[in-house]
């Protein structure tokens, strides 16, 4: 695999193409309606709500933590997870300036 050219782009293009990957698995969609609905949960208590082991919902709670759209604070020995609000904001920003675009109704292409 090549080396990625990520710096060709402009920051905003990187910003969407982030959060674009991060959505781009339905348990990942899943976890964060989970999270918007219960507005904080225990990583135990979301492997209780979705049918996937332990280890593979902290590696999709590290791709989300990594994108920016939750935080995580430790409590003892389990960490609680949340919606990061200004990310999410941010997110919810960029993705409208992708998809508020005029449509292309006029257009005739193939």
């Amino acid at each position: 695999m090549g080396a990625s050219k990520n710096h060709a782009f402009a920051e905003e293009e990187n910003t969407v193409a982030k959060y674009a990957k991060a959505l781009s698995h339905p348990a990942r969609v899943f976890i964060l309606n989970l999270l918007i609905k219960k507005q904080a949960c225990v990583c135990g208590d979301i492997v209780d709500e979705i049918p996937l082991s332990q280890s593979t919902v902290s590696q999709h709670l590290k791709e989300l933590k990594a994108a920016g759209l939750i935080k995580g604070e430790i409590e003892g020995t389990s960490v609680c997870y949340c919606i990061d609000e200004v990310a999410w904001e941010k997110a919810k920003t960029v993705l409208n300036n992708v998809f508020g675009q005029p449509a292309l109704n006029d257009i005739k292409c193939c």
